[in-house]
């Protein structure tokens, strides 16, 4: 019998878990008719309200469940990928404990994994989601489209199944990844399913806009050159328009013998440029710092209590 592995990051999901549980338990059954076992693996990323408490009624009830408990919260990426290590299953994905991804779409990826897809994904048509939240994802997911990976899903994905194929890659990407992305640019082509998001209905998400911003510079820094570039082109204009001005005010004082006129706007020019520069250091020192904690042997997570078969 073929085995689907699901991993479950968890972080303030006490509320939703045991719907959750009921979900997985539906689905479950409805994969043994298609003869594919299921394995759970929830990941609590250092939560402080009752998760855990109800991650044990879920392994008390279903002792199969696989459960592992981080020492902190280390982020829903490293959660994520501390759950693949505990992965035995032929295929895999990580599902989001919040329920706003519906978990019967697990049940038509399978069908498509069964034909002999490697990999497929849940595509964001539409969401139900604050406009302000929903503004923000579209600027995301187009800024990712111009920088990173030009035929990336206009509305994004976080629910993909992958066959056990990927999972060697998933394990070696870097510590500061988006795992979506880093998936999508393996090159295997995805079978595409897409559906609505749903309104959050338990509990109070914990995505900050501070994490948003945190995952939108590792989405663009983690796969594209194309900042330093920019750095780069500006540099080359802003020497070739200093370089003319330069000229043009030698011009005026030589044809015209004026002196030349301008502290305040010879101060505004001074503090752009000022300005410009720290930008271009910020981002290199960006690039500097990924590079630094991919090489300083600090662990992506750290494991507190493994409950497992």
């Amino acid at each position: 019998m073929k085995t689907l592995s699901i991993v479950i990051p968890v972080y303030y999901n006490a509320e939703s878990l045991p719907f959750l549980f009921e979900a997985l338990q539906r689905l479950e059954d409805n994969l043994l008719q298609k003869e594919v076992a299921l394995e759970l693996i929830f990941v609590d990323d250092g939560s402080g309200d009752d998760s855990f408490i109800e991650l044990m009624k879920i392994k008390r009830a279903r002792p199969a469940t696989k459960l592992v408990k981080l020492t902190r919260n280390f982020g829903n990426i490293r959660a994520e990928k501390t759950g693949y290590r505990y992965i035995t299953g032929d295929c895999f994905c990580a599902l989001s404990a919040d329920l706003q991804d519906p978990p019967e779409l697990i049940e038509t990826m399978i069908d498509y994994w069964l034909k002999g897809e490697k990999f497929v994904i849940c595509v964001r048509e539409q969401r139900i989601d604050p406009p302000l939240t929903t503004f923000f994802a579209n600027l995301f997911y187009k800024l990712v489209r111009g920088f990173v990976i030009k035929d990336y899903p206009k509305g994004g994905f976080d629910l993909a199944l992958m066959d056990r194929a990927l999972l060697p890659y998933m394990l070696a990407s870097g510590k500061n990844i988006n795992t979506a992305l880093f998936a999508y640019s393996l090159g295997f082509t995805p079978v595409k399913i897409n559906y609505t998001r749903q309104k959050r209905e338990h509990g109070k998400s914990r995505w900050t806009f501070a994490k948003k911003f945190n995952y939108f510079i590792d989405s663009i820094l983690g796969f594209s050159v194309i900042p330093l570039h920019l750095i780069s082109w500006v540099g080359i204009t802003l020497a070739i328009v200093s370089f003319l001005y330069g000229l043009y005010q030698v011009l005026y004082v030589l044809f015209l013998g004026r002196e030349v006129p301008g502290f305040a706007s010879l101060f505004a020019l001074t503090a752009f440029l000022s300005g410009l520069t720290l930008t271009m250091l910020g981002i290199i020192g960006q690039y500097i710092w990924r590079i630094f904690d991919e090489v300083n042997g600090a662990p992506e997570s750290v494991v507190e209590i493994e409950l497992l078969d």
